[in-house]
């Protein structure tokens, strides 16, 4: 599939990765400790099973591109620290929780999740599993950084419970690791990656990134040639948001450096040609998988879903959240976590649950919301049954939507039948701008409003 430079060109632009909807910057601090407590009590009889999240921040040395909430130390007392707090916010959400709920899904991030020691990371797995009950058959993950990893890390990872790894590479080129403060040769990635098979992790994702500084098209395709040949099961291919407005450490970076436009855009193409012609199969959003991978198979039986977690095959499940910044989501409900340390630590300190903002979503939220999340998991929406889902004539309450939707049907990124909207296999790499018709915050936006990466 060849993608054209005039269309990538024409829909790079600013827009939400919507791994909510409404997004993150639509929350508010009218809703607070009191509405999420309430809606936690509200909420345990439903039949929901649970995600569980965990938010590390800390890490070693700060990477300049890093968009995370996350704080660079060597100081690990800081981490002792806040280990303390997180299992106080976990004892006092586990006390509210109703025993029978099973918890499917349990994810660490960052930071840095290994900057903990061995003996810590068991420990804090140790301690979740013994506050909720997690399914014998949970989708356990954990993020790592393979630097300051040793094999008793990723055995620790392995004998406290979990089964599947994300290994932060982003390039293997040495200019482009040294210019974001990110080195990490080849050969240590090497050998963290078969660490991580030998200790039987069956399920490896590596994280990599397109659009850093001094990337070219001829050291991008060797970086994926030396990937592909090591077999990770998943790849996520993720767009360097530049955001120093956001992230000021950003500034950190040379701007002068960063690729043109016109090679971020070929470089996508490279990422398309190389990675599904090694049989890779592309989901969206930056992701692919081998076929064999469940997240495949949820995409074609339709049953994918997203989530701050990214893709997942866990739909039905409330998302309990813990950790400075995190975010935790009910059917009806998003609540984000206060991010500096010392608001966590006083309020966490307290008795309190740490929480700064959030929203309870409306029933047009709602359905906008699953909108958004059957286009970007299933790649198609069928009208009738939506409509009949959510009692509504389609074309006529999506008529703002369908209009701009009309001019992608123009440009081949989707197909604009009478009774479905279908992706197409150019519309994949376009995601976010499909959605962004159905997203009713973004029409009400002003200039002052929050502003997003760019969709490519």
């Amino acid at each position: 599939m060849q993608l054209s430079t005039s269309l990538l060109e024409k829909y790079s632009k600013a827009g939400p990765r919507y791994t909510s909807y409404p997004t993150a910057p639509y929350f508010t601090d009218a809703f607070g400790e009191k509405e999420w407590l309430e809606e936690i009590r509200q909420t345990q009889d439903k039949g929901r099973d649970l995600s569980l999240y965990v938010h590390i921040p800390f890490c070693d040395t700060l990477c300049y591109y890093c968009g995370c909430n996350m704080v660079a130390t060597k100081n690990y007392n800081r981490a002792t620290e806040y280990l303390g707090y997180l299992f106080q916010e976990i004892d006092r959400v586990a006390a509210l929780t109703n025993p029978a709920r099973v918890a499917r899904q349990l994810h660490w991030g960052g930071g840095t999740p290994t900057y903990l020691v061995p003996d810590d990371i068991r420990r804090l797995f140790a301690h979740i599993e013994s506050r909720f009950t997690i399914a014998a058959d949970a989708e356990t993950g954990c993020e790592v950084d393979p630097r300051e990893l040793s094999r008793d890390h990723v055995r620790a990872l392995k004998q406290a419970g979990f089964n599947r790894i994300s290994l932060g590479v982003q390039d293997l080129n040495d200019t482009v690791q040294r210019a974001v403060n990110r080195v990490q040769p080849e050969s240590l990635i090497r050998e963290v990656y078969g660490w991580m098979r030998e200790e039987g992790f069956h399920s490896v994702n590596m994280d990599l990134m397109v659009g850093l500084p001094h990337q070219t098209m001829e050291t991008f395709r060797d970086t994926l040639d030396r990937i592909i040949a090591m077999g990770p099961d998943r790849l996520a291919v993720f767009n360097y948001a530049h955001v120093p407005w956001m992230k000021k450490h950003q500034k950190l970076i040379v701007e002068s450096d960063l690729p043109s436009l016109q090679t971020r855009l070929a470089l996508q193409q490279l990422i398309l040609d190389k990675l599904t012609g090694a049989g890779y199969v592309y989901i969206g959003m930056d992701h692919f998988a081998k076929p064999e991978d469940e997240i495949v198979q949820a995409q074609q039986k339709k049953t994918l879903y997203r989530n701050f977690q990214g893709y997942t095959t866990h739909k039905n499940c409330d998302i309990y959240a813990f950790g400075a910044s995190s975010i935790s989501q009910t059917e009806d409900v998003f609540v984000q976590n206060v991010k500096k340390l010392s608001d966590y630590y006083n309020l966490t300190g307290g008795g309190r649950l740490p929480v700064e903002r959030g929203l309870r979503v409306t029933q047009e939220d709602k359905l906008r919301r699953d909108a958004i999340t059957r286009i970007m998991c299933d790649l198609e929406l069928n009208k009738a049954e939506f409509g009949q889902t959510w009692g509504i004539d389609f074309d006529r309450h999506f008529a703002d939507a369908l209009a701009g939707l009309a001019e992608m049907g123009s440009d081949g990124l989707v197909t604009l039948e009478p009774g479905k909207i279908t992706v197409t296999q150019a519309g994949r790499f376009f995601l976010r701008n499909i959605a962004m018709p159905f997203d009713a915050y973004l029409k009400q936006q002003s200039e002052d409003g929050p502003r997003f990466s760019r969709t490519l």
